[in-house]
């Protein structure tokens, strides 16, 4: 029975679509290995881009699910994103009902300019300026483009502090992408949703995203199940 209002499609037709499109994944996918909390985050990834390979490449730290879904729950919750591209493609609806603001810097003048002057990526000076503004704390980060912004999550996780409530790791590309997704595995003391290989991208950050939204809303809406 599907319940949801706010991270449901807006039209019947729209909502018809989606669950036939789930429902197809699940026939087609079978058997798998992903706990039941898990399961809905990998399935919309595979509906966004129509690949069942992220059956298996896909993978969670034990609490990953649970701390996104405290993180979205808590309310006021920050997405910190490597790319515009995730903020834009986040539902603004869906961030309003629970309070949520999405943060990129990845085109601000400054972290051009420092990323000139200490040769390096733009990515990295950007995910520096959001730790230095408190940003990264208790934050749910989603890095869909840039690997060498997972690596500098990671090393600031590691060496000065940084504890987001979830990071997100799905870099695609050929250069460091797999290498930075496996350094961001490596660590116990944040939870994290990473993507194993090659493949990624920022769709897919939003499809975990929107996945984690609708089980939050899901577990706002027991206490109203409960009591109809």
């Amino acid at each position: 029975m599907h319940n949801n209002v706010v991270t449901e499609q807006l039209t019947a037709a729209g909502r018809a679509i989606e669950h036939d499109s789930f429902a197809i994944i699940d026939a087609e996918v079978g058997r798998h290995d992903y706990r039941p909390e898990q399961w809905p985050v990998v399935r919309r990834m595979i509906h966004a881009n129509a690949d069942f390979e992220f059956n298996g490449l896909t993978d969670f730290h034990r609490d990953a699910v649970a701390a996104g879904l405290e993180a979205i729950l808590a309310g006021g919750t920050r997405v910190v994103a490597d790319v515009e591209m995730i903020c834009v493609g986040l539902s603004a609806s869906r961030l309003a009902h629970f309070g949520m603001s999405t943060h990129q810097f990845i085109s601000d003048a400054d972290v051009i300019a420092q990323a000139k002057a200490e040769e390096t990526t733009r990515a990295v000076q950007a995910m520096r300026k959001a730790h230095r503004q408190g940003l990264l704390d208790r934050a749910i980060v989603g890095i869909g483009n840039a690997p060498t912004a997972l690596i500098e999550v990671v090393r600031l996780i590691r060496e000065e502090g940084a504890r987001p409530a979830l990071v997100i790791g799905m870099p695609v590309g050929f250069v460091s992408a797999a290498e930075s997704k496996d350094l961001m595995a490596e660590l116990d003391e944040v939870p994290w949703i990473v993507i194993r290989g090659r493949k990624g991208g920022s769709t897919l950050v939003v499809a975990a995203i929107h996945a984690l939204l609708g089980l939050a809303e899901a577990r706002q809406r027991e206490p109203q199940a409960l009591t109809a």
